[in-house]
């Protein structure tokens, strides 16, 4: 299969030739990994029991989805990257928001796949073959699934369908494998190793895990969506299908290894810390699916992730290919997973990079998703390349390229998350009026989502005025 040479220029109607159920796929197949399983595990390092575990990972999700489906449909009409398309709002060059956003989520959660699985892949192999667990063999591990991803980012997104759909069905049948595995040592009590609550009472660490174990799943596809519905042609399948199908896929794609990754935690008592405690407690008939699930299901997952970075690089380089982009963030992810085996503590880390990222993230949302709806899904997709090909004008290069209403609206939302934000090593000023409680992700799309529609409220009316005045003298002629 020849390498995709497409970035993030407009995708052609004769190539749009995906659909609702490769849609799933994709979000099921790439999903069924260590990386995202991890998070599971959060909860039960905040000292939670099973069952308050469970239902902030599944309270979390819902809102999350809720929230990041809609984002799918805005690609499925300008026929390009969430990121490129979000210059509607931005402007051509302040689109550069969304795409430094989306570059952000991708390196995290790419760093964080081939971190979990090399570690775990680490551990199988020590116990099959007495591989020493030291750091050289950590940065084999590591080097062999960084290059295995980088291969499957470069040939691009057929690639990584058809991968998709085989992990699907593999993973699944691993993961169930799993369940059995670990069932007989499950509990459903608070782990006594975790320290009970983080937070130091039950609903701030309950409304923590729900929003870093829960709702960061699905913001993690704010840019990401849009990768995938630009090749699903809306002239075949109606948004209806594809806002259901986006649905399907984020909740079973998210929810299967989140809560396998629970189950397992509790089962393997994995207080502070997953890979090493769910290596030593597999039961050795289990080690070879183990070993399976942890590089196969890391490389499609980092592999989906390395290429929306390679093309969010392209459309803040347009002069960069798709490919040397890639490979490009590929070398950077890959220093980001040492610095994490060997400088970070995981739970720390990964807490603070999703509640930043989300309150960060949810006003970007917030405000592409407003202007999805004012503008009723009509896009000038020839004006949105307009940065793509180095030149000037169109309907959305507003003042130099840039909304500042909008980028202002963002970083006010963003801003205001920042301060609303509780980190293991910060404490935002805002916490204070909120009991403590982290309603980061809440205040940052709130602040930004009203901003916008304020400072926007008046050449929005005068927008609409003109379009329906347009409107109907075109009725008039007919």
């Amino acid at each position: 299969m020849p390498i995709e040479q497409r970035g993030v220029d407009t995708v052609p109607e004769a190539e749009r030739t995906s659909g609702p159920r490769d849609l799933v796929s994709i979000l099921l197949g790439s999903n069924l990994c260590l990386g995202v399983i991890v998070f599971g595990w959060l909860p039960v390092s905040f000292g939670l029991d099973w069952w308050a575990s469970v239902s902030a990972v599944i309270a979390g999700t819902a809102v999350g989805t809720l929230l990041t489906a809609p984002l799918a449909l805005v690609s499925l009409r300008t026929a390009t990257n969430l990121s490129t398309s979000s210059g509607a709002q931005f402007g051509v060059r302040g689109r550069l928001v969304g795409s430094v956003v989306g570059l952000l989520l991708s390196l995290g959660y790419t760093a964080l796949t081939v971190w979990i699985g090399g570690d775990a892949m680490t551990g199988v192999l020590h116990r099959l073959f007495g591989l020493p667990t030291g750091g050289i063999s950590y940065g084999i591990v590591y080097a062999l699934l960084a290059a295995a991803t980088v291969i499957g980012a470069v040939y691009g997104y057929r690639v990584l369908l058809r991968l998709s759909r085989i992990l699907a069905v593999g993973m699944t049948a691993l993961l169930i494998l799993g369940v059995v595995a670990y069932a007989p040592h499950f509990t459903t009590s608070a782990l006594p190793d975790a320290g009970g609550c983080l937070l130091g009472s039950f609903w701030p660490t309950w409304l923590l895990a729900l929003v870093a174990a829960g709702l960061s799943g699905p913001i993690a596809f704010i840019t990401l969506l849009g990768d995938y519905t630009r090749y699903i042609s809306p002239a075949r399948h109606r948004p209806r299908r594809v806002l259901h199908a986006t649905w399907l896929g984020l909740t079973a794609g998210l929810l299967v290894p989140q809560l396998f990754g629970t189950f397992t935690a509790y089962a393997a008592r994995a207080a502070t810390d997953y890979a090493g405690p769910l290596v030593a407690a597999a039961p050795g008939w289990y080690l070879v699916p183990l070993l399976l699930a942890a590089s196969a299901g890391s490389v499609g997952n980092a592999g989906l992730m390395l290429y929306s970075m390679g093309l969010d690089l392209d459309a803040i380089l347009p002069r960069a290919s798709r490919t040397q982009a890639t490979f490009a963030v590929a070398g950077v992810a890959t220093v980001c997973v040492f610095a994490g085996h060997f400088a970070w503590d995981a739970q720390a880390a990964m807490t603070s990079f999703v509640l930043l990222l989300t309150a960060i993230g949810t006003p970007w949302a917030v405000i592409t998703l407003i202007g999805f709806v004012r503008c009723r899904g009509v896009y000038d997709a020839d004006a949105l390349q307009v940065f793509n090909r180095r030149s000037r004008g169109g309907i959305y290069w507003y003042r130099a390229g840039w909304n500042l209403r909008a980028a202002t609206a963002w970083a006010l939302g963003a801003a205001t998350g920042i301060l609303a934000v509780s980190l293991p090593n910060y404490q935002g000023p805002l916490l204070s009026w909120t009991g403590g409680v982290d309603c980061s992700f809440l205040l940052s799309g709130v602040v930004g989502g009203l901003a916008y529609m304020a400072l926007t409220a008046r050449s929005w009316a005068t927008e609409r005025a003109a379009a329906d005045t347009e409107s109907t003298a075109a009725l008039a002629e007919s």
